[in-house]
């Protein structure tokens, strides 16, 4: 998202006429906030000029304080959006998605306050305070930030790599910004999940993600709810493409698979019985369903033994799950869309113990009762889905994943 520079260079003017600090010039800006300025724009430290370089090679030339307050602007404007062409991507989503394709990547803009900027400015705010508000919280930002001003200095490294890291370091700027020091991190290509407490990673364990055409969004939510022994409610696009053609080619399928009929996804409300030909019309296409399915709790229900819910648009979670054998495969897109975690009893004790007002022992002995319970999260903690296809581990190193949704293809670089 662009936003025209002229009105808010006109604003930033006027109020930075009565800038103050050592030797302002006509324009406000003192010695050293042109230094600090400068140096940022020529080391691109925070790899925010994006499509803005014409503008910069003027003021390298001839750094005008008009111009230079214009780029100011337009430098934290890159900085709280990113330089991924918003609008190209969007179109490009739209084509892709249908009954059988499902795909969605949140972006969360930020509205960069030109006035407090303004303000600051005139107090004389060192720059790097004026940009912090829009700098990524995430540490990962500060990670790819430094392996690819590093290897830029190397003649050797493709441009291929450095135009994959610049990729995933605009992708951070995209997320969810106030994260605060501890957050449930996914990255899906990777196919792991993180609990990052105070800069460090508390727990790691490897996730199944969602397949190539029902992918897992990317997107933020807070973690509020741990079920034990939960049910799965089986979303009606799931009734519509498996549950019901199956059923229909056999019809002991529903008991096979412990899967239960009723009008709404309550499991106290009468019991519905399977009508062929009711059910037929309803196979294939979108919308609702006027029956459900619900697969009663048990160690072979699909959700596992166990839920973490951080209640989104999406109906996306993180669940235990029979399928172990899965996490021994090196790409594990599997899922519909949820994630599934390999170690869900050690998410269990770890989020309880640290989260929740709960006692571990009473969490266990819920858990053996086979019964449904319900574990309020009483701390905040968020959940963020991302998409990283490069990633500094907890080894130092600089990791690179499979585009395996083909978004590194889909977003393009405003350069």
């Amino acid at each position: 998202m662009k936003i025209k520079l002229s009105g808010i260079v006109a604003v930033l003017a006027v109020i930075l006429l009565s800038g103050c600090g050592s030797n302002p010039d006509k324009e406000g800006w003192n010695d050293a906030q042109k230094s600090e300025f400068l140096h940022i724009l020529n080391t691109d430290k925070y790899l925010s000029i994006c499509n803005d370089r014409k503008l910069y090679e003027q003021i390298r030339q001839n750094p005008d304080s008009v111009e230079m307050s214009r780029m100011l602007v337009a430098y934290a404007q890159n900085l709280a959006n990113g330089c991924i062409d918003l609008q190209d991507f969007s179109v490009a989503q739209e084509a892709r998605n249908s009954i059988d394709f499902a795909s969605k990547y949140t972006t969360y803009l930020q509205k960069v306050n030109i006035k407090k900027m303004a303000m600051q400015f005139r107090a004389g705010q060192h720059i790097e305070q004026i940009l912090k508000p829009y700098i990524p919280e995430y540490d990962q930002f500060d990670a790819l930030l430094k392996a690819y001003h590093k290897l830029s200095q190397n003649p050797k490294t493709s441009k291929a790599l450095l135009y994959k890291i610049r990729l995933n370091i605009e992708r951070l700027k995209l997320m969810k910004p106030d994260l605060g020091s501890n957050y449930v991190l996914v990255n899906i290509p990777e196919f792991k999940v993180r609990v990052i407490e105070n800069h460090q990673t508390s727990i790691t364990m490897r996730v199944i993600t969602g397949k190539k055409n029902k992918q897992t969004p990317v997107f933020s939510a807070d973690l509020q709810t741990i079920v034990l022994n939960p049910t799965w409610n089986v979303p009606d696009s799931i009734a519509r493409h498996e549950i019901i053609p199956k059923t229909l080619k056999d019809p002991t399928y529903l008991k096979k698979h412990r899967l239960v009929m009723r009008r709404d996804y309550n499991l106290d409300s009468p019991a519905l019985h399977f009508d062929a030909n009711l059910s037929a019309g309803y196979v294939g296409g979108k919308g609702e369903v006027p029956f459900k399915f619900i697969e009663v709790p048990s160690g072979r229900n699909a959700l596992g033994r166990v839920k973490f819910l951080f209640p989104n648009e999406n109906s996306v979670y993180m669940h235990d799950t029979p399928t172990k054998w899965l996490f021994k495969k090196k790409v594990r897109a599997y899922s519909h869309g949820c994630v599934r975690l390999s170690k869900p009893m050690k998410m269990l004790d770890f989020v309880v113990a640290h989260y929740t007002h709960t006692p571990i022992k009473k969490a266990h002995e819920d858990y053996k009762s086979k019964k449904t319970y319900f574990i309020p999260v009483t701390k905040h903690l968020p959940v963020h889905t991302a998409y990283l296809t490069a990633y500094v581990a907890e080894d130092g190193k600089l990791h690179l994943f499979h585009d395996i949704y083909g978004y590194d293809k889909l977003q393009k670089l405003k350069f």
